[in-house]
């Protein structure tokens, strides 16, 4: 029985491209394989996926290209990364061309698996359709993953809404970072802490037009989000 996740694999090694594509369709994913960026562009643009899973070092077109070029045509399919690279700034660029999440090679097939399905927005945010988060002038609609304030919608990647749900279900305490990793990316190392503070810089960025609303680092525990609150 299929669970309706349909996952493209794109990657240029084509024994690990064959492993995790028997695995994953063992597991009752929809599965499709390319070998470079060239091919992945094609296959997005004749079907349609729930998760784009990618290398980044690839021939042809890179990782980090394909998801650029993905989003400039309006693609807006997650993409989880699969990497070596772990450098702050390797991060950053994953995210800045339109990455949503992160998963450093080797890694557990069950990690892998995790980080699909909520990325393919099967692992719920427990939240009612009518919720709405009231964060200074700004409103935050999870199941939807939209930021509006005023007449501008803004519309979260998967990981980002999770990381501020959890932020403004415990608006004016301090969230841990450790159990947050744990929770949504299933591992607290410190390339997956990388991932995070990423995301909280992009989550900052959104707010500066309300001066009101404030993510605090509490050093050596985690993040506060600090605002009005209403639901």
């Amino acid at each position: 029985m299929s669970n309706n996740i349909k996952i493209l694999i794109v990657e240029d090694e084509q024994m690990l491209a064959e492993i995790l594509s028997d695995t994953l369709s063992d597991r009752n994913f929809d599965v499709r394989l390319a070998y470079d960026g060239i091919q992945a562009l094609e296959a997005v643009r004749k079907e349609s996926f729930d998760v784009i899973v990618s290398d980044i070092m690839m021939p042809n077109l890179d990782g980090y290209s394909l998801a650029k070029k993905l989003r400039n045509e309006g693609c807006s399919t997650p993409i989880l990364f699969l990497t070596a690279l772990s450098a702050t700034e390797d991060v950053v660029k994953g995210f800045e061309t339109g990455g949503n999440d992160f998963l450093k090679k080797p890694f557990a097939i069950d990690e892998l698996i995790v980080r699909i399905k909520a990325l393919a927005g099967r692992v719920q945010m427990q939240e009612t359709s009518e919720t709405v988060y009231q964060i200074g002038r700004y409103e935050f609609f999870p199941t939807t993953k939209v930021l509006k304030v005023d007449q501008c919608e803004i519309i979260l990647p998967a990981r980002e809404a999770e990381v501020l749900l959890r932020l403004c279900r415990d608006a004016g305490r301090t969230v841990n970072s450790s159990a947050l990793l744990k929770e949504l990316w299933g591992d607290d190392n410190y390339f997956n802490l990388r991932s995070l503070n990423v995301y909280i810089t992009r989550l900052r960025n959104h707010f500066k037009g309300d001066p009101t609303v404030e993510i605090e680092s509490v050093r050596g525990i985690g993040y506060k989000l600090n605002c009005e609150r209403k639901i």
